[in-house]
């Protein structure tokens, strides 16, 4: 009798193991740039509810998750950079665009109101080349005619991490400034002249935010969520805009994904009188054998849904949500790529 009692509570025990670690393994794991960080959050969040599987995703920048889909220690890398068909060969990996946004600089100056000053991408370039030291500076003076600009040195904030949004902005000010391209160039990180590095786009927005007199530089979201003071900017058609979802839109609008190896598009510069210059794409990195085609499977479940029930939520945030023709290339890529142990593909 006691016997049966003790097997009966091993059966139990085991059973209740198992229920658990079928609910960790459903649990997926992704880590990397942060510009995505606040509408991955929020879809997370919302799956969470709809089907009871979580994301635990590490917003410690592009490089970062770069490093760790290639070390196989996560489910996905998020990267702002697009890797290139090469690197993407040789590493055994599939990449495939997720959400757009627009990175904008942002200032700390008394008086100034979101919007109202305007900075063209030369003069930006020679701010943070060191070049232009003043808020006064005739160059940034001629710009904004009855805005009051202090005589003040300019504190400048860039990103001290390996940063895809640090590659969307040194890559656009490298299309527009000569010196900058030459001096410093593109990438996730460079070698900044000058200047004072916050960890994420949260440490560039706390740091502009403590700092008087400073800029920086940070994904839309994170501008809009701490009410700073973001620039207009002059884009390609001589024209000043603002930092909003249809500008973002516009820049988007002439991407050739489907003629562009491994979706490695990148929307900064484009041409067209709304487009937003600072826009960019976010990239997901997956391994293309799937180890372990359970989490695969789910984590390919997770960005579906996001990509079919979460653009309401991208809106909020001011993202932009994928076009559904591009969905359809993304998805014909998971089902042609995207391979269990077997070589059986897992969408």
């Amino acid at each position: 009798m006691q016997l049966n009692k003790i097997l009966k509570s091993i059966v139990v025990a085991s059973g209740t193991i198992l229920i658990l670690s079928n609910a960790v393994a459903a649990d997926m794991t992704g880590a990397g740039a942060t510009f995505p960080y606040p509408i991955y959050s929020k879809w997370a969040e919302s799956y969470k509810k709809t089907t009871g599987n979580g994301l635990n995703y590490q917003s410690i920048g592009s490089g970062g998750g770069i490093k760790q889909i290639k070390a196989k220690t996560v489910d996905f890398g998020a990267s702002d950079m697009p890797l290139k068909a090469e690197e993407l060969a040789t590493e055994g990996l599939v990449q495939f665009p997720v959400i757009m946004g627009g990175v904008v600089p942002i200032i700390n100056l008394e008086g100034v109101a979101p919007g109202q000053m305007k900075l063209t991408g030369d003069v930006l370039a020679g701010i943070y080349l060191g070049k232009i030291t003043k808020w006064n500076a005739p160059e940034i003076a001629a710009l904004n005619p009855g805005v009051k600009l202090p005589a003040e040195e300019i504190t400048v904030i860039h990103r001290a991490d390996g940063s895809g949004t640090s590659f969307l902005f040194t890559d656009y000010l490298s299309k527009v400034n000569a010196d900058f391209k030459t001096t410093v160039g593109a990438g996730t990180a460079v070698k900044w002249p000058l200047g004072v590095g916050g960890k994420g786009n949260e440490g560039v927005a706390a740091n502009v935010q403590r700092i008087k007199n400073s800029i920086g530089y940070v994904e839309y979201a994170y501008a809009k969520k701490n009410k700073m003071s973001y620039t207009q900017l002059k884009n390609k058609d001589g024209q000043f805009v603002a930092p909003d979802d249809d500008n973002f839109k516009a820049a988007a609008a002439g991407a050739e994904w489907a003629k562009t190896p491994g979706f490695a598009v990148v929307l900064t510069d484009q041409a067209g009188k709304l487009s937003w210059p600072i826009t960019g794409a976010s990239f997901i990195l997956m391994h293309k054998s799937q180890a372990d085609a359970v989490k695969g499977k789910e984590v390919l479940k997770f960005f579906d849904y996001a990509y079919k029930s979460g653009g309401a939520m991208a809106a909020e945030l001011d993202y932009v949500a994928m076009p559904a023709e591009v969905v359809k290339l993304v998805e014909e890529s998971w089902k042609s790529q995207l391979k269990d142990a077997s070589g059986k593909a897992i969408w």
